[in-house]
């Protein structure tokens, strides 16, 4: 029984003797826009009041808190809680807040460490002078160590408007003050009225244009020569020339051509094959040497997206003037048609 006690003491002992750091440093007074603490090893607190001003006054809001420095990725912090109070006569304004200052990133294989700062605010109702308490934060590292860091205390120095006795006069209350209304003062609720006509108009103007489009004529849509002509335009040039911007030449070119098909000979170019495409055009009346140069256009541009094969600079310099050929060789059949059928009316 004996032994059995030793063992249950000796592992009590061993659970409570993990490692502490307890740092003390004496405590400072805070005045405005001035930062005290320590040297960001758990050695002291830091009070910073908020507002800019050479002395805390009553209702003025402070950073009460701690600074850790080089603190290792995935460590754990556990924070005091002052739910219950803080210190008599100060008050707790706002919840314990965390705040990454820097990161450093780790060498190989070595964690990032960071600075990290970790603050409430408070404040005082009361003039007087204020002994904060300590901040007590429990570290848990990766490895699972546990710390218990103790950031010394400061003093808190709060105070009132003094009087001036010996001037001071006493008025009576004064009545609500009425301002006259400025004109900046109404500026923002003008442009967003202007702001709310601009998005109505907006609407209208686009919707308007939508259904004028889907309800319009055919009689106001580009000619299909000309929308081929302008797309196969865009690809003048040798900049699609290299390897690696073939496919999306050979691509655009056919596709301005295969919209052009569906328009001059009603052919479903765009969902069929090469060869749907020229097997349905040999009973269109396309010159056969138009034909013939079509056919080995598309035949290539199918080489180029589907085989990966590269085209020389030869071959890619006949490719846009072959379809603008095409295209304006069998428009201008339309052309002379319809002048043929003119002059004999």
């Amino acid at each position: 029984m004996r032994i059995f006690l030793n063992k249950v003491f000796l592992a009590a002992g061993i659970l409570f003797s993990l490692p502490v750091m307890a740092f003390a440093a004496d405590a400072g007074e805070a005045t405005a826009g001035e930062s005290i603490a320590g040297d960001g090893n758990g050695k002291e607190a830091f009070l910073v009041p908020l507002q800019e001003r050479d002395s805390v006054l009553i209702a003025d809001q402070l950073e009460y808190g701690f600074e850790l420095k080089g603190m290792k990725a995935g460590t754990d912090l556990m924070l005091p809680d002052y739910s219950e109070g803080f210190c008599e006569g100060v008050e707790v304004v706002s919840p314990w807040r965390l705040d990454t200052v820097r990161v450093v990133k780790g060498k190989k294989k070595s964690p990032e460490v960071m600075d990290v700062r970790g603050s409430v605010t408070i404040t005082s109702f009361d003039e007087g002078e204020y002994e904060l308490p300590p901040v007590y934060v429990v570290r848990i590292s990766p490895e699972g160590i546990v710390d218990t860091l103790e950031f010394a205390s400061k003093k808190l120095s709060v105070k009132t408007m003094p009087v001036d006795t010996a001037t001071f006069e006493m008025h009576d209350i004064k009545g609500q003050i009425r301002y006259p209304i400025e004109f900046r003062e109404v500026l923002p609720y003008i442009g967003g009225v202007l702001l709310l006509a601009a998005v109505i108009l907006a609407a209208v103007y686009f919707t308007r244009r939508y259904f004028g489009q889907k309800k319009g004529s055919a009689a106001g849509k580009e000619p299909a020569h000309i929308t081929a002509l302008r797309k196969l335009d865009g690809f003048r040039g040798e900049k699609y020339w290299a390897p690696e911007k073939q496919k999306a030449f050979y691509s655009g070119v056919t596709d301005a051509l295969r919209e052009y098909l569906s328009a001059r000979y009603g052919v479903a170019a765009m969902e069929k094959t090469t060869k749907e495409i020229f097997d349905e055009l040999k009973d269109k009346d396309v010159p056969e040497e138009l034909y013939g140069e079509l056919k080995e256009l598309f035949e290539r541009s199918d080489y180029v997206k589907f085989a990966k094969y590269v085209a020389g600079n030869d071959e890619n310099a006949k490719v846009v003037p072959t379809a603008v050929r095409f295209v304006t060789m069998t428009y201008q059949e339309i052309l002379d048609s319809e002048t043929k059928e003119n002059r004999e009316g």
